[in-house]
Protein backbone atom coordinates (compact mmCIF):
# COMPACT_ATOMS: atom_id res chain seq x y z
CA UNK A 1 0.00 0.00 0.00
CA UNK A 2 0.99 3.33 -1.05
CA UNK A 3 3.10 5.63 2.06
CA UNK A 4 0.64 7.71 3.74
CA UNK A 5 1.51 11.67 3.74
CA UNK A 6 2.96 11.82 7.40
CA UNK A 7 5.81 9.02 6.53
CA UNK A 8 6.96 10.73 3.40
CA UNK A 9 7.04 14.09 4.93
CA UNK A 10 8.99 12.43 7.59
CA UNK A 11 11.52 10.51 4.97
CA UNK A 12 11.71 13.88 3.36
CA UNK A 13 12.86 15.78 6.59
CA UNK A 14 15.64 12.99 7.76
CA UNK A 15 16.73 12.94 3.80
CA UNK A 16 17.17 17.27 4.21
CA UNK A 17 18.63 16.95 7.90
CA UNK A 18 20.85 14.57 6.75
CA UNK A 19 22.25 16.62 3.35
CA UNK A 20 22.70 19.70 5.94
CA UNK A 21 24.95 17.65 8.04
CA UNK A 22 26.79 16.91 5.28
CA UNK A 23 27.09 20.47 4.22
CA UNK A 24 28.36 21.33 7.58
CA UNK A 25 30.73 18.76 7.83
CA UNK A 26 32.05 19.74 4.21
CA UNK A 27 32.43 15.89 3.66
CA UNK A 28 29.40 15.41 1.02
CA UNK A 29 30.93 12.23 -0.41
CA UNK A 30 31.11 9.29 2.28
CA UNK A 31 32.70 6.91 -0.25
CA UNK A 32 34.51 6.40 -3.60
CA UNK A 33 31.02 5.08 -5.38
CA UNK A 34 29.47 8.72 -4.18
CA UNK A 35 32.03 10.58 -5.94
CA UNK A 36 31.62 8.05 -8.84
CA UNK A 37 27.59 8.30 -9.15
CA UNK A 38 28.70 12.20 -8.93
CA UNK A 39 30.46 12.45 -11.79
CA UNK A 40 28.74 10.10 -14.02
CA UNK A 41 25.55 12.45 -13.38
CA UNK A 42 27.72 15.68 -14.15
CA UNK A 43 29.03 13.85 -17.18
CA UNK A 44 25.11 12.98 -18.55
CA UNK A 45 24.31 16.69 -17.74
CA UNK A 46 27.23 18.05 -19.48
CA UNK A 47 26.29 16.06 -22.84
CA UNK A 48 22.74 16.92 -22.67
CA UNK A 49 23.40 20.36 -22.65
CA UNK A 50 26.25 20.31 -25.11
CA UNK A 51 23.58 18.23 -27.46
CA UNK A 52 20.75 20.85 -26.44
CA UNK A 53 23.39 23.79 -27.51
CA UNK A 54 24.15 21.71 -31.24
CA UNK A 55 20.62 21.24 -31.83
CA UNK A 56 20.46 25.14 -30.91
CA UNK A 57 23.05 26.46 -32.97
CA UNK A 58 21.90 24.18 -35.87
CA UNK A 59 18.58 25.44 -35.71
CA UNK A 60 19.50 28.90 -35.49
CA UNK A 61 22.63 29.28 -38.30
CA UNK A 62 21.46 26.44 -40.71
CA UNK A 63 17.67 27.89 -41.09
CA UNK A 64 18.19 31.05 -41.80
CA UNK A 65 20.12 30.88 -44.58
CA UNK A 66 18.23 32.24 -47.62
CA UNK A 67 20.00 30.16 -50.02
CA UNK A 68 18.13 26.81 -51.01
CA UNK A 69 19.98 23.38 -49.97
CA UNK A 70 22.33 22.20 -52.97
CA UNK A 71 21.09 18.89 -54.33
CA UNK A 72 23.66 16.32 -54.92
CA UNK A 73 22.39 13.59 -57.81
CA UNK A 74 21.36 9.97 -56.21
CA UNK A 75 23.35 7.54 -57.71
CA UNK A 76 26.83 6.31 -58.85
CA UNK A 77 27.75 6.61 -62.86
CA UNK A 78 29.12 3.20 -64.06
CA UNK A 79 31.19 3.36 -66.93
CA UNK A 80 31.83 0.13 -67.08
CA UNK A 81 28.46 -0.26 -68.84
CA UNK A 82 28.67 2.59 -71.36
CA UNK A 83 29.60 1.30 -74.89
Amino acid sequence: MAPSIEEVGSELQETAQELLSRLKSRQLFQSGWDIAAFVVFLTFIGTVLLLALLVLMHCCCCCCSSSPPKRRPKGVDNLALEP
